[in-house]
């Protein structure tokens, strides 16, 4: 198991950047894909962004492509995810997820796929 600790949410004007950062720590992680969930009120669960750990290979949901950005950091063991002209509706709890080992990335796209959940930070995009 991964244990996730998201940090960096908070209350951003529309067009304005935020910066999420997630810690990891537990088993080795060199062979799972990482990444972002978001849940926004009265919705499901959805897909944002992955990366793979070994390869730095990255996927986004269509939604952010353009405007976030995924990255690794090997030696503190933290991922980020860079947002730029954040929308209202990128108002959502931002969760840091892991996939079970070797899963490929694909799988990581639906809850279902992911194995570690962090427990979320809030992201509010209002004027």
């Amino acid at each position: 198991q991964v244990q996730l600790v998201e940090s960096g949410g908070g209350l951003v004007q529309p067009g304005g950047s935020l910066r999420l950062s997630c810690t990891a720590s537990g088993r080795t992680f060199s062979s799972r894909v990482m990444g972002w969930f978001r849940q926004a009120p009265g919705k499901e669960r959805e897909f944002v962004a992955t990366i793979t750990w070994s390869s730095g290979t990255t996927d986004y949901a269509d939604s952010v492509k353009g405007r976030f950005t995924i990255s690794r950091d090997n030696a503190k063991n933290m991922v980020h995810l860079q947002m730029n002209s954040l929308k209202p509706e990128d108002t959502a709890v931002y969760y840091c997820v892991a996939g079970s080992p070797y899963i490929p990335a694909q799988n990581m796209r639906f809850p279902s796929g992911v194995n570690d959940w962090g427990r979320g930070t809030q992201v509010t995009v209002s004027s």
